[in-house]
């Protein structure tokens, strides 16, 4: 169900008809004849929530299903309100810094504040250090180190053990590859400014930098969505300091695969981990691809 489709009436009826307990399925108490083909699965009950958040009209669809099929749902519901209502009206709504912050919620999580930190400072280092080497012909480390930089950030975003939402957070409608996603572009929105900065200051065109920076992040998503954020950020970065940055500073030449002939490879990467990514989005959801 994409969202500029509506759901179906059997959708629709089917979930008028649920209520809270062990799993989808109507209650006999609320509904004492129960259709077969109204009967709803756990992931067809998951996308149509989601749904609903997003989509006036199929919620308004829902009122009217529930009003008319489900009698009883509808009284217990506004029962519920009216008991809500008074209490809610006596909230006072919150000041605009607090929503600022509730926003921001929704695109990163306390843990990744510290680890951005270190992000820009391990930048701010590598720049001093390219500006106070040696002349012509060394080695930068914001080349070196930007295909990597963005990864720790992702990592943090959708981790398991960083995040103490992380629970709640999987558990609701909207979670998997859309939340992911988000996280990873407010990585980004930190860590390609302060790239920018670092390749103007170093004399390094934005293509060196920005496509090994874009197809390391990825390629840390599709292979996330397999092994868990976490593990993957680890695993890359290994990979990486093995195979290119410790081989690049003991040669103390910058390899073929970060100069101008490398580009062609890294749009080929970058492709191919976004279609990973796509191709998989399922996995997101489940917790278990977000250890």
């Amino acid at each position: 169900m994409s969202g500029t489709e509506h759901a179906s009436a059997r959708l629709i009826d089917g979930y008028a008809r649920l209520t809270p307990g062990p799993g989808p399925g109507p209650d006999p108490a609320l509904d004492p004849d129960p259709d077969p083909a109204f009967d709803l699965t756990a992931d067809e009950v998951w996308a149509l929530e989601a749904h609903l958040e997003t989509c006036r009209t199929c919620r308004d669809r829902l009122a009217a299903a529930v009003a008319d099929g489900a009698p009883a749902v509808g009284a217990l519901t506004e029962a519920v309100w009216a008991d809500l209502a008074p209490r809610l009206a006596a909230v006072a709504p919150a000041p605009p810094r607090r929503r600022l912050i509730a926003r921001l919620a929704t695109w990163t999580t306390p843990a990744m504040t510290p680890w951005l930190a270190m992000v820009l400072a391990v930048t701010l280092l590598a720049l001093l250090l390219d500006l106070t080497g040696p002349g012509s012909g060394r080695i930068s480390l914001v080349l070196l180190l930007a295909p990597v930089l963005p990864v720790a950030g992702v990592a943090v975003s959708w981790s398991r053990g960083l995040d103490p939402a992380h629970e709640l957070t999987t558990a609701t409608p909207r979670a998997g590859l859309p939340l992911v996603l988000r996280r990873t572009v407010a990585v980004l929105a930190v860590v390609i400014p302060a790239l920018l900065a670092a390749g103007w200051a170093t004399g390094l065109t934005a293509a060196q930098w920005l496509l090994p920076c874009l197809a390391c992040t990825s390629a840390t998503l599709a292979l996330g969505g397999l092994i868990g954020m976490t593990r993957a950020a680890v695993a890359l970065t290994a990979v990486w300091a093995a195979a290119v940055a410790a081989p690049t500073l003991a040669a103390g030449r910058t390899p073929a695969l970060l100069r101008a002939d490398g580009l062609p490879l890294w749009c080929a990467l970058l492709a191919l981990g976004a279609a990973v990514v796509l191709a998989r989005r399922g996995a997101y959801t489940a917790q278990a691809g977000t250890r």
